[in-house]
């Protein structure tokens, strides 16, 4: 599935399972809560927090699934196309950070 077709996707559950979109604000602080979740099974798994008997059973995948759904909500109701912003922005990054990246001691 790509971006477009996971918009129309999302839109199609809104539609049927959704009264409405909230609206940008509420999903603006619904991406931040949902980051944070995130955030915390990174810190905890793979940092060096020690990970809580609560958080053991935290799905990863399915936080950041819940990460892209409320992004391609904020698309939808903004009117943004997502895979025309995404392939722009991915060539964007390669022509200016290749030769960057290579150069990177940091990362050799």
């Amino acid at each position: 599935m790509n971006l477009q077709d996971a918009q129309k996707a999302v839109d199609a559950w809104i539609e049927e399972h959704g009264v409405r979109y909230f609206n940008e604000l509420t999903n603006m602080a619904q991406l931040t809560e949902e980051v944070g979740e995130v955030a915390r099974i990174i810190a905890r798994r793979y940092g060096e927090q020690s990970e809580k008997e609560s958080d053991k059973n935290k799905d990863l995948g399915e936080e950041l699934a819940d990460v892209v759904f409320v992004v391609l909500c904020l698309a939808n109701q903004t009117g943004i196309d997502l895979q025309s912003a995404f392939d722009k922005k991915l060539d964007l990054k390669a022509k200016r950070d290749h030769e960057r990246h290579h150069q990177n001691k940091k990362l050799q």
